[in-house]
């Protein structure tokens, strides 16, 4: 492809769709921010005015935001093609940008930094592989298309690149970090929302949905017990689970561990529960007692996730997650004929 390829998106539910394939003019957002005609042809400048124009956003978006508009303004050239997946029809519009940057607040006051395009095309989704969708898929709403940009210029003469560019290695690894982001997004939750006694609360919760019944300590000296958890509902007959709790992202050592086992009589259990880990010599100390387990921040999370369906609407409502499905990569069958 001798032209650049560059992503575009129109909002998270495609508010920018008329704009785009109707008035032929991709545009991004950022409203706050002036005309940017008269900008020096300096990325320096851009952070300058996104710092201003957004005083509250962090040195890491400030960079990300002027980025996008600095490409947008200045390396985006005429002649490039661009690719808009349109979340209103479901097809990738593949277009050319005719013309420069210009301002305008009209039609569609939300979306003024505008360049001028020619559709050449659309095409359904399935047209295209799994890496292609997940590149085209990006966070950031203004992106250069580098990994799969053969197969827009496939895709506009009306030829294929190949079954080989599903590439599943490439799924895979889109696949896992999808995991990977949803899993830190709710450890960064529950440390961030759920310090202290509400996150023993929390943990009372989880065990409820998991089938125990649960007393959680109040507020205030628990003498090393936060939850005690058991099957019936008097709370008499065993297994009696002695719970301590901890929503620190710190390592824990061994003698708060040492501590609730002394806590433990015959015939109970302890449960070491922390958002953070555990120092080895703690984890060899639970290992050595059959009646004692530790739970560290990632297997907290793997349970939320695990439950999440059963969770309190509240729980729901700090730890906002929708369904989703993503392929795995196939695998190669041994069989012949």
């Amino acid at each position: 492809m001798d032209n650049t390829l560059w992503g575009i998106h129109g909002g998270k539910t495609g508010d920018a769709d008329t704009l785009f394939l109707k008035h032929k003019v991709i545009g991004l957002g950022w409203v706050a921010v002036p005309d940017l005609s008269d900008l020096p042809d300096d990325r320096e400048a851009f952070k300058a005015l996104v710092s201003q124009t957004y005083p509250d956003k962090t040195p890491t978006q400030v960079a990300n935001n002027a980025g996008q508009l600095y490409r947008f303004v200045h390396e985006m050239a005429v002649g490039d093609l661009v690719a808009y997946p349109s979340k209103r029809d479901r097809r990738i519009h593949v277009g050319r940008v005719t013309g420069d940057y210009r301002y305008s607040a009209k039609p569609e006051p939300g979306y003024p930094h505008h360049r001028p395009v020619a559709w050449l095309g659309d095409f359904a989704r399935t047209r295209f592989s799994q890496g292609a969708l997940y590149e085209i898929g990006s966070a950031l709403s203004f992106f250069q298309v580098k990994n799969y940009a053969d197969e827009y210029d496939a895709a506009l003469a009306g030829t294929t690149v190949g079954p080989a560019a599903d590439a599943p290695a490439e799924v895979a690894r889109e696949a896992g970090a999808i995991e990977q982001s949803t899993r830190d997004f709710v450890a960064k939750r529950l440390a961030r929302e759920l310090k202290g006694h509400p996150f023993a609360e929390f943990v009372g919760h989880l065990l409820n949905v998991m089938g125990y019944r649960t007393r959680v300590s109040p507020p205030g000296p628990d003498h090393g017990v936060d939850v005690v958890a058991y099957k019936d509902a008097l709370g008499l007959e065993p297994p009696i689970i002695k719970v301590q709790v901890k929503s620190e992202e710190g390592t824990i050592g061994r003698p708060a561990v040492s501590q609730l086992y002394g806590m433990v009589e015959a015939g109970e259990y302890g449960l070491f529960v922390t958002l953070g880990g555990f120092k080895g010599t703690a984890a060899e100390f639970a290992r050595s007692k059959a009646n004692l387990r530790t739970m560290n921040g990632e297997e907290v999370v793997s349970l939320v996730l695990q439950h999440y369906d059963a969770l309190d609407p509240r729980y729901k409502g700090l730890l906002p997650l929708r369904k989703v499905y993503v392929p795995e990569p196939l695998e190669d069958s041994d069989d012949e004929g």
